[in-house]
């Protein structure tokens, strides 16, 4: 008899029951002299003991500006120094930091603003085309909260000076006073069917999340970790800031934001040990022009995560990049991020074709629409519940039971399958999962046929409305740089490896896909892009699928 879909992770090495703060205090008596911090866009690099004067500082300017436990700062920028000491001196005091995306606009910033109750806000003078200041004057109208606003370009070090009137005595009774259950970050989910949710974490949340990151990666004080992927998101704060300082090793920041060229150069003359980003990203750095020149030879590991990451592309990596610890992690914001992750002493075929196995003190479940418990093999829903799941929505009206069962379970939203050895397969989302005439078709199997194709750089597959199957299959291509490929080619390559009915009827070939700032393909645009398409082609004969 098959065993059901449930498994538990390791519980031999203890939770931490400590604030942030106070970590990373414990981290620079140990280190003080080691580099804690590297942006190359900055030309900023600090150690342990300077950055720990930094974050004292900036705790302190906070305090003076009256910023209590439990108030909300808000930081919108891109990646910068600053922002790596504003989340630890929120930390050191107690305020909830809010990560707001630097590619907001301003409907969306007045949002994250009113939502959260944001009293300070530290923001960059622009990103990209975005000139957040004529932004922040359009909305500050409708936020009667916002009190002070800081401009990291123009204000950073006065206000910083502002805080010398505050003792060291003072910060340190103040934050000697801090819970590890207390709430320390609110950060909003991507919003893709409606306005962003705040995801509201604590201290125990994040920091023990970002531990056991640490401790599967193996990460010490001699290891040098590239974070091209944005503060703003988990992936940033967690993964590269918080899994990095609290093991002694090294933040290094390639740029502002995500640039292939920057993210090889800072691995080469920084020697990283670890890069992280999405499958994106990865085949971005493949494909930059002139990628033979650079000397990768220093990375051991790092992390592939935030959307599903093709087996061919986790090869490549492993092998061109020189990374054969890689691992690849799966999770949401909501469960602060990392609820499954592959071990670097994993075999290979793991590594690439799972999404690993439980986190240490996390459990999961895989149940299908009734909420039964599946058993090993069947795809359904995966749940997760422990010590990483969120509090909850902040400000949100909306039941509880809608994301957190009675219980305590996640619900994650996507389809997994769990196999004999507890090893999870993500198949896809639920409300990505196509139905054509009653069949049920899962993208992620689809895209991982695709991605097989020595011409294919990616491929994203979504449903679009048909009036005779309810749901078509439609392909999404960006092909390799030199490559040319048509859709009968690429028909006649599914169709050995698919069922009929799994081979997508319509193609489209693009350059680029609509991305969200951390480097997710926006699937719900490719559908509206796709419905289109599919209305201008209704009255065409079936391509490969009939």
């Amino acid at each position: 008899m098959s065993k059901n879909s449930y498994a538990r992770g390791p519980t031999s090495s203890p939770l931490l029951e400590q604030s942030i703060g106070e970590n990373l205090k414990q981290i620079v008596a140990r280190f003080p002299d080691r580099e804690a911090l590297v942006i190359c866009s900055q030309n900023f690099r600090a150690t342990y003991a300077e950055l720990w004067r930094w974050i004292n500082r900036c705790a302190k300017a906070l305090m003076h500006d009256g910023v209590k436990v439990g108030d909300r700062v808000g930081i919108w920028s891109p990646n910068r120094f600053e922002w790596v000491v504003v989340q630890y001196a929120t930390a050191r005091i107690g305020a909830i930091l809010v990560n707001v995306n630097p590619a907001y606009q301003a409907p969306e910033l007045e949002h994250a603003l009113t939502v959260a109750n944001i009293s300070v806000l530290f923001h960059a003078r622009r990103f990209k085309q975005c000139d957040y200041r004529t932004m922040l004057e359009a909305v500050k109208p409708r936020c009667s909260q916002l009190r002070q606003t800081v401009s990291l370009d123009d204000d950073w070090h006065f206000y910083l000076q502002q805080g010398e009137s505050i003792a060291d005595v003072a910060l340190e009774e103040f934050a000697g006073t801090m819970h590890c259950r207390n709430t320390i970050n609110i950060q909003f989910t991507s919003g893709t069917t409606g306005w962003p949710k705040g995801a509201t974490l604590t201290h125990h949340n994040i920091l023990n999340n970002a531990w056991f990151i640490g401790e599967s990666l193996g990460y010490t004080e001699h290891d040098r970790v590239c974070v091209p992927v944005p503060f703003y998101h988990c992936f940033g704060m967690v993964l590269g800031n918080l899994a990095t300082l609290a093991r002694g090793g090294c933040v290094v920041v390639p740029a502002e934001s995500f640039a292939a060229r920057a993210t090889l150069e800072a691995v080469q003359h920084e020697r990283c040990t670890s890069l992280y980003g999405v499958p994106t990203m990865f085949r971005c750095l493949l494909e930059e022009p002139g990628f033979d020149q650079f000397d990768v030879r220093s990375l051991r590991t790092g992390v592939m995560a935030g959307a599903p990451c093709p087996i061919e592309l986790m090869r490549e990596v492993i092998h061109k990049l020189h990374m054969p610890e890689v691992v690849i992690g799966y999770g949401m914001t909501e469960t602060s991020p990392i609820s499954t992750m592959s071990h670097r002493d994993d075999p290979i075929e793991r590594r690439v074709s799972t999404v690993g196995r439980v986190h240490p003190h996390v459990e999961i479940t895989i149940r299908d629409a009734q909420n039964h418990v599946l058993p090993r093999g069947t795809p359904g829903e995966l749940l997760t519940r422990g010590y990483s799941v969120m509090e909850g929505y902040w400000n949100d009206e909306a039941p509880p039971g809608d994301s957190i069962t009675p219980s305590g379970w996640m619900r994650t939203g996507d389809l997994a399958v769990m196999d004999d050895e507890g090893y999870i397969s993500i198949v896809g989302r639920i409300k990505d999962m196509i139905i054509r005439g009653g069949e049920n078709i899962y993208p992620a199997e689809i895209e991982a046929v695709l991605h097989t194709h020595p011409d294919v750089s990616e491929a994203h597959i979504v449903g679009i409305p048909s009036k005779k199957y309810g749901e078509e299959v439609m392909a999404w291509i960006r092909q390799r740089p030199g490559a040319t490929i048509d859709k009968a080619a690429l028909i006649a390559y599914c169709k050995p490896r698919l069922s009929l009915f799994k081979v997508p009827r319509y193609w489209e070939f693009t350059e680029q896909f609509p991305m969200t700032v951390t480097g997710k393909v926006q699937k719900f645009q490719l559908r509206e892009m796709g419905a289109a398409v599919f209305a201008r082609r209704e009255g065409e004969g079936a391509v490969g699928s009939d």
